[in-house]
């Protein structure tokens, strides 16, 4: 028989895998979850009411004390709780707590201003509890606004913390906002009013405050003591010195103002109003002020007035046998005659009052003016297309054209085409004004040719020529020109030595 021999082989212990760990840990947090889910649930609600708004808490705990402390809550001694501290919870699970208001409060007087917790509503409340009286004339101030004793101070604004912020900060947050109350103790002060005096009790910081307070009317010209500007002190007496009123009329305006000044020249000097040389006052600047009158500033000029008076020159023209003929010169200018008046003359407030000649003298003798004109005659030559001709004048002169047709006469009438002369109308034949160019002259104009003045004209005057064409629609001239007198000579007393200056040649 064959034995055989059995050996048994040992496994190693092998770890759990990595899953499964994770497996294990989260068991472990479900059944904390689950424990923590049970504990919640056996705790006993609880209702925490803080002025007036309601919060909702579970607990195990089962006084009023230990539910603050699990909560968090801190309660001033100034706050009030419906129940004792030490006391267990009421059936209803309830707690009532009344947050009191943090107030600053400022009696003045000097004193420490304190810090206070109240849950009193109005000032009047706060003064009596802190056992402070307070008069009508007092001023009361909540946060720099002045308030009424009995009015409730400003209502409290609960600022947003979250849903999800700590049940002790959203309940801290319920706690009233602080205001700063402050007491503006009255004081006496008495207003002597020109003589008149009464005492009064005010809380005003300086003399000017308290008379507006009191309507107490100040004009420019009084004299208040203390001035307005001075700080109040208790038993204060404000003495007020009545000005006057008064009109200035002066430099066209009327100025009203107020005086304590006896005389015109005190009002005067009191509103800087200056006279100056002989300006003087009505009434006089050394009388009484007049009581509900004018005081009239009287302004008071000079001033001399220089009037001149002209006598025209003669102009005198004196022929010159050295000096050719249409050629002048001034020998001797014009000058004016000028006679002189020196007035006086006195203003008030801008008006005339007086008026006074103090002189006349002859400032300027005239003089005649000589002028001086040529009658020498030179005779010179001029080539033209036509051959030479010999001149003794030439004019500058404005010429024009015209026929027999354009004449003013019609073709039936006994004088048509009839010039003043006599000569038949047409070409040769130019009208002229006969002063200055001489009838039965022989003239030579460039661009027409030789011709002779043998008409007139009611617009041919001074240095113009009309020029004769034979046509009924002559071409038309409108230009000037230099127009030759031509030999022979006139006589002396046929020359017009001094020509029109008209037209002009522009």
């Amino acid at each position: 028989m064959q034995i055989t021999e059995e050996r048994a082989t040992i496994q190693p212990i092998r770890k759990p895998p990595f899953s499964g760990r994770i497996a294990t840990a989260l068991a472990t947090v479900i059944a904390l979850a689950a424990l923590l889910l049970w504990y919640n649930q056996t705790a006993q609600p609880v209702t925490i009411i803080v002025n007036g708004e309601p919060f909702h808490t579970r607990t195990h705990r089962l006084t009023v004390d230990t539910v603050l402390a699990q909560t968090g809550i801190v309660l001033a001694p100034q706050d009030s709780l419906n129940l004792a501290r030490n006391s267990g919870l009421p059936a209803d699970h309830t707690i009532e707590i009344s947050l009191a208001r943090p107030v600053r409060l400022d009696v003045g007087a000097g004193k420490t201003p304190l810090n206070l917790l109240t849950h009193a509503q109005t000032p009047a409340e706060i003064f009596a509890e802190r056992g402070v009286a307070v008069s009508p004339a007092d001023d009361i101030f909540v946060d720099g606004s002045r308030w009424q004793a009995d009015k409730p101070l400003p209502t409290t604004i609960v600022p947003e913390t979250g849903r999800f912020a700590p049940l002790s900060t959203r309940i801290a947050a319920m706690r009233p906002q602080p205001v700063q109350l402050t007491l503006h103790r009255a004081v006496p002060v008495t207003i002597d009013d020109g003589g008149r005096a009464k005492t009064i009790f005010t809380t005003a910081q300086t003399v000017g405050d308290v008379l507006v307070a009191q309507n107490v009317p100040v004009f420019e010209g009084d004299t208040i003591t203390p001035p307005l500007s001075a700080p109040l002190a208790p038993d204060t007496t404000i003495t007020i010195e009545r000005s006057v009123p008064v009109e200035i009329a002066v430099d066209g305006k009327r100025v009203k103002t107020r005086t304590r000044a006896a005389t015109v020249g005190g009002v005067l000097a009191q509103e800087g109003v200056m006279l100056v040389g002989q300006d003087y006052t009505r009434p006089a600047e050394n009388a009484p002020l007049p009581a509900g009158k004018t005081i009239e500033i009287v302004r008071v000029t000079e001033s001399l007035e220089i009037e001149q008076e002209t006598t025209d020159f003669e102009v005198i023209y004196m022929p010159d046998p050295n000096l050719e003929i249409d050629r002048q010169e001034v020998r001797q200018p014009g000058q004016q005659g000028i006679t002189k008046t020196r007035t006086r003359v006195r203003y008030e407030n801008g008006k005339e009052v007086f008026r006074q000649t103090e002189e006349t003298w002859l400032a300027q003798e005239p003089a005649d003016k000589v002028i001086v004109y040529g009658t020498n005659i030179v005779v010179r030559t001029l080539q033209t297309p036509d051959g030479e001709i010999e001149y003794w004048r030439k004019i500058r002169m404005l010429a024009t054209s015209y026929s027999a047709a354009t004449s003013g006469k019609s073709k039936d009438h006994p004088a048509y085409g009839i010039t003043r002369t006599g000569l038949q109308a047409g070409y040769g034949v130019v009208a002229v004004d006969p002063s200055v160019v001489p009838l039965w002259s022989k003239v030579y104009v460039p661009g027409y040719g030789e011709a002779v003045a043998g008409d007139t004209g009611g617009a041919i005057k001074g240095k113009h020529i009309d020029l004769g064409f034979d046509e009924d629609s002559p071409p038309l001239w409108y230009t000037w020109v230099d127009v030759y007198v031509e030999t022979p000579i006139p006589r002396w007393d046929k020359i017009r030595y001094v020509l029109p200056q008209f037209p002009q040649e522009r």
